[in-house]
């Protein structure tokens, strides 16, 4: 199996627990917020987010903010994006098809992560 792990650097992790689980539907792994090392492992299917407690940077001045754009493949696109409408978090860019031949939406996870949520390149 091919899966993918990234390691992120928010300064709230609470705020970022939220927006995995309850946003985009990641499961908690492990969950270490109460230690001297405050990190949590999230996961959906074969991607796995790591995210390691770090002060606040200025984000304000790029786009994406955070200098990376992360995409996400899923198998039902119109789905995703209910369940990221039902749980009233704000899209950055609604449904649009790509010159490439995909269709996304884009948001920004509360640490300012950009996020492109897409269909399977198999599923054109």
């Amino acid at each position: 199996m091919t899966g993918l792990r990234i390691e992120i650097f928010p300064d709230d992790l609470d705020a970022t627990v939220d927006f995995y689980c309850r946003v985009l539907g990641f499961t908690l792994l492990r969950d270490e917020r109460g230690t001297a090392w405050e990190y949590v492992s999230l996961q959906l299917g074969g991607v796995r987010v790591g995210a390691a407690r770090r002060a606040p940077a200025d984000t304000a001045s790029r786009r994406p903010p955070t200098g990376v754009e992360l995409v996400l493949e899923v198998a039902d696109l119109e789905a995703a994006r209910a369940r990221v409408l039902d749980s009233a978090w704000p899209l950055d860019e609604d449904l649009t098809p790509r010159p490439w031949g995909l269709t996304d939406f884009r948001l920004l996870d509360p640490s300012g992560y950009y996020w492109r949520i897409t269909e399977h390149e198999s599923g054109r």
